[in-house]
C-alpha cells in the first residue's frame, strides 16, 4: 500500500513540477489546492490521508481535521513557581491552523505561536496508560517553520492518580511518567526520554534519562521539514527511538538509564571519619639526608649573557616612544580639574627601521650553576596505611526489580514548552500498545508528505539557484 500510493504521488509531482522560463522566475515554491498553468514549479497538493482505526489498543489519537475534537485540548491558565512574574504566567499562544506550505488539503495541526513565553497544552487519554499491554508506542510530527534557536518540541505524559486532573493548572511542576521527543539550545541538540520511576521502597519519585545518542541531529531542527518521532517501550523492558523510522537510539531500562533505576547496594557511611592516627602518605622526606655542603641555594635561576653584544643600528638615544607632535591640547581642558595635560604617546618613527631604541640589555640565560632550594629527597612512608575511604552501609533505599517496564500509569498528553521562534508545528499525535498501528499511521500519512515536502524544497532551491545565476550572468 505504501508504494502504491508513493508512487502515485512521485506521478503527480512529476506532472506538476513545471519547468519555468528563466525570465519568470519567482523565488518561493507556490503551493496551490489545484494545478496551475503558471511558469513557477507548483506542487499539487493531495487529500490529507485520513486514518480511521477503531482498535482498542489505541489510547489516543488526533490528526486535527476533526474540529469538533479541538476542545479536548485544554490551555494552562497556570503560573510558574520561582520565576519573575512578568515571565511566570502560562500565556504562550496556540492554534488550531493550516501551516505554511502545507503539502495536503486542508491540513491542520496544532502550532505553537509565539516565542520567549511559557506554553502549556494538554488533552485527557482515551483510556489511561496502565502498562499491562506491550508495547507502548508514543509518536508525532514536528516540524519548524523557522530554524529553531532554543527550545524543546517534547511531550509529557502526565501520571494517573485516578483523579480527574486540571488541565487548566498543568505547569512544569506537574507530575509525569515519561517525556518523549527533540529539543535544543544553540549547538546543543538533543532528543528526550526521560521517566519518572517510583522507588517501590520509600515511594520517592526519581528522574532517570536515556544515554544521549551519538547520531547528529542538527539537520531535523534546520531542514524545516515534517519529521516524524517514535518511542517503542517494550514489556522486556528495552526501548526504541525513530526518527523518520530510523532507529536513533536504544536500550534497556535497567541497563541504559542515566542514573541507574535501580540505586546502589551499598553507600557510604556520611557519618564515618578518618582516624587522627590514619597515615595517607605515600612517601616522606628522608630525615637521614642532609644538603651536601656545595649547594649554592643563591645562585639566581638565569643570568645575563655575557657573550651578547648590543646589535648594529641599536639607537641608544633615542625613545620606544615619544609624545604625539600632533596632539593638541582640548580646549575645555581644566588643569585643575583633570590634571596637567600631557599628549598622548606614540611609537617613535626613528625607530621603525632599527633594531631597537632605547637603554639595551643582554638578554637572559639558564644559569648553570642554578640548584635552587635543596629538598630532602622523598622516601616510602614505614607508616603508609593506605588512601583513606570511608566504609559502606547497607543502602535503606535498595530494591531488585526485573520489570521496571511497569511504570505509573499515565492519563494525559502535555505540551508544556519554552521556545524562542514561533511557528512550531505538532500533528498527529498517536499513542498505542499496536506497533503496526504506528507504523500505518507513519507509512500513509507522514512518509508521502516527506516525499512532497523534500520535491519542494528541492525546487525552491533550484530556483533560488537559477535566479540567482541571472542576476549574475546580468551583471
Amino acid at each position: 500500500m505504501r508504494y502504491t500510493i508513493l508512487i502515485l504521488l512521485i506521478c503527480l509531482i512529476n506532472i506538476s513540477i513545471l519547468k519555468a522560463d528563466d525570465d519568470d522566475i519567482d523565488e518561493e515554491v507556490s503551493i496551490e489546492d489545484t494545478p496551475t498553468t503558471s511558469s513557477s514549479p507548483t506542487i499539487e497538493k493531495t487529500n490529507v490521508p485520513i486514518m480511521k482505526s477503531s482498535s482498542s489498543n489505541i489510547y489516543f489519537e488526533d490528526q486535527f481535521q476533526d474540529k469538533t475534537k479541538w476542545s479536548r485540548w485544554v490551555k494552562s491558565q497556570a503560573k510558574k513557581d520561582g520565576v519573575d512574574e512578568v515571565l511566570a504566567k502560562y500565556d504562550g499562544e496556540w492554534n488550531f491552523e493550516i501551516p505554511q506550505s502545507s503539502i495536503y488539503i486542508d491540513d491542520y495541526a496544532l502550532i505553537l505561536k509565539s516565542k520567549a513565553r511559557h506554553h502549556a497544552i494538554s488533552s485527557n487519554l482515551f483510556k489511561p496508560v496502565d502498562f499491562s499491554t506491550s508495547p507502548l508506542v508514543v509518536q508525532y510530527e514536528v516540524k519548524y517553520q523557522t530554524n529553531q534557536e532554543c527550545g524543546g518540541a517534547y511531550v509529557k505524559l502526565l501520571s494517573s492518580d485516578g483523579k480527574n486532573l486540571d488541565l487548566k493548572q498543568v505547569t512544569d511542576k506537574t507530575p509525569y511518567t515519561i517525556m518523549f521527543g527533540p529539543d535544543m539550545c544553540g549547538a546543543e541538540h538533543k532528543y528526550h526520554f526521560i521517566i519518572r520511576y517510583r522507588n517501590p521502597k520509600t515511594g520517592a519519585y526519581s528522574e532517570h534519562q536515556a544515554k544521549k545518542p551519538t547520531e547528529p541531529l542538527d539537520s531535523y531542527f534546520t531542514d524545516k521539514k515534517s519529521h516524524l518521532y517514535t518511542l517503542v517501550l517494550s514489556a522486556d523492558n528495552s526501548f526504541k527511538m525513530y526518527i523518520d523510522n530510523k532507529l536513533i537510539n536504544s536500550g534497556n531500562l535497567l541497563t541504559d538509564m542515566e542514573p541507574s533505576i535501580i540505586p546502589a547496594k551499598e553507600i557510604i557511611d556520611e557519618t564515618d571519619r578518618k582516624p587522627d592516627d590514619w597515615d595517607d602518605r605515600e612517601k616522606i622526606a628522608d630525615t637521614n639526608a642532609k644538603k651536601p655542603d656545595d649547594w649554592d641555594e643563591t645562585e639566581p635561576k638565569e643570568i645575563a649573557d655575557e657573550s651578547a653584544t648590543i646589535p648594529d643600528g641599536w639607537l641608544e638615544n633615542e625613545s620606544p616612544m615619544i609624545p604625539d607632535p600632533d596632539a593638541v591640547r582640548p580646549a575645555d581642558w581644566d588643569d585643575e580639574i583633570d590634571g596637567v595635560w600631557e599628549a598622548p604617546r606614540i611609537d617613535n618613527p626613528a625607530c621603525k627601521d632599527a633594531p631597537g631604541c632605547g637603554e639595551w640589555t643582554a638578554p637572559m640565560i639558564p644559569n648553570p650553576a642554578y640548584k635552587g632550594p635543596w629538598r630532602a629527597p622523598l622516601v616510602d612512608n614505614p607508616n603508609y596505611r593506605g588512601k583513606w575511604e570511608p566504609r559502606k552501609i547497607p543502602n535503606p533505599d535498595y530494591f531488585e526489580e526485573t520489570h521496571p517496564y511497569k511504570l505509573t500509569p499515565i492519563g494525559t498528553l502535555a505540551l508544556e514548552l519554552w521556545s524562542m521562534v514561533d511557528g512550531v508545528v505538532f500533528d498527529n499525535f498517536l499513542i498505542t500498545s499496536d506497533q503496526s498501528i504506528a507504523k500505518q499511521y507513519g507509512d500513509q500519512i507522514w512518509y508521502p508528505k516527506s516525499i512532497l515536502e523534500g520535491k519542494a524544497i528541492s525546487a525552491a532551491s533550484e530556483m533560488s539557484w537559477r535566479k540567482r545565476k541571472r542576476n549574475t550572468d546580468t551583471n
